[in-house]
């Protein structure tokens, strides 16, 4: 229901109006007209924004570069940035690296969800906990894969100022300890470095979601890549993508149209080696979802990468659109076909050309860059 009435806007007092109206005010020398709108139903208020970004944090610290990819890979970001209070323990490059290199992505993020505390801890109340010890609930034992108190951290003041950290399974040993504070917005989130991972009885041995039975080339075809899915087949790449599931695979799929635009190098002429190295190079041997992309400054390594810089690729965005640089073309990452840790697969507007096989030859014409328009 709505209605209209023009009224004297220097002697009209409103009376107080449910949340179930709207009122909007348009005046002119005398008169003001009003508009009431009845909605059908409750209006809802807009949810408050995040209280911290975890992300942004940490991208003040370099030497937490690593944790903070691998937060966002498995998007751990989201849960920690939805909670009000919250402490992070952090690992440093060296420690992450220990972790990442030997696990698999889903390994990597039970043990980063048992650094992710339910609680504020900062560097103080590490050192005055009642008893000297306590329990700390963890995003770990929010999942369901933590069976009895597994998902629980042991925290302990221990003798000469440090603070030992610990699962709270009977008999484990306190193999962390507090190493420094990072960052504080008290009572809502801390940031805190630790000097090793807690593990948690079985934590690295649980099976990870098997990606090994995910039909590539079906997903592909579906998509508008028949072509390129055919190649994956054909040259025998495919085996490389399958073997490279587990670990992380992001998939950046060319559509059909881009191996029929102006100025696309005859493939035929290529040799089998360096039409492997071409496949290779459409993919990333990491979960890297589009958001992640967007935030990724750093040259990208490819399957096709072999050496420091070669086979890179680089990443830029603008608003939502990321536009992906090899040195001799670029292009517009499209649509997402598939986002579920440890797979990516995403559709591009054109062929990735790297310059180690292309920079001999004439360059074709550019992908737009996003909000600008040809020849502009």
């Amino acid at each position: 229901m709505s209605f209209f009435h023009t009224l004297d806007a220097d002697v009209y007092q409103f009376p107080p109006l449910p949340s179930a109206f709207g009122i909007l005010l348009s005046s002119s020398s005398s008169t003001a007209e009003v508009f009431v709108i009845f909605h059908n139903g409750c209006v809802s208020p807009a949810p408050p924004p995040p209280a911290h970004n975890i992300t942004a944090i940490l991208d003040g610290f370099p030497e937490y570069s690593q944790f903070n990819n691998y937060l966002t890979q498995t998007k751990l970001d989201d849960e920690i940035n939805s909670r009000q209070t919250i402490t992070v323990l952090a690992l440093n490059n060296g420690a992450m690296s220990a972790l990442a290199d030997k696990h698999p992505l889903s390994v990597i993020k039970n043990v980063l969800s048992l650094l992710v505390l339910l609680d504020y801890f900062d560097g103080g109340k590490l050192h005055q906990i009642s008893n000297g010890t306590t329990l700390s609930t963890t995003l770990y034992q929010t999942t369901g894969n933590a069976p009895g108190n597994l998902g629980f951290v042991n925290i302990t003041d221990l003798q000469g100022g440090k603070v030992g950290f610990g699962s709270a399974a009977p008999g484990s040993k306190l193999d962390s300890s507090y190493t420094k504070s990072v960052k504080q917005i008290p009572y809502n989130i801390s940031v805190l470095e630790i000097s090793a991972p807690i593990i948690a009885p079985g934590i690295l041995t649980a099976p990870p979601p098997s990606a090994s039975n995910l039909n590539i080339t079906g997903l592909l075809e579906k998509a508008g890549c028949k072509t390129f899915a055919s190649l994956l087949v054909s040259s025998g790449v495919i085996k490389t993508y399958q073997s490279a599931l587990d670990k992380g695979l992001t998939i950046l799929a060319p559509n059909d149209e881009a191996f029929k635009a102006t100025g696309v190098p005859d493939l035929s002429k290529l040799t089998n080696a360096e039409v492997v190295s071409l496949l290779e190079y459409h993919a990333l041997p990491a979960y890297t979802p589009k958001g992640t992309l967007k935030t990724t400054k750093d040259p990208i390594s490819t399957l096709a990468t072999n050496s420091a810089g070669k086979f890179d690729l680089t990443a830029t965005s603008a608003g939502d659109d990321v536009t992906l640089h090899t040195g001799v073309d670029s292009s517009r990452v499209a649509d997402t076909v598939l986002d579920s840790a440890p797979v990516s697969i995403l559709t591009v507007d054109s062929l990735l050309l790297p310059e180690e096989l292309f920079g001999k030859f004439p360059s074709p014409a550019p992908a737009s860059e996003p909000g600008k328009k040809p020849g502009g």
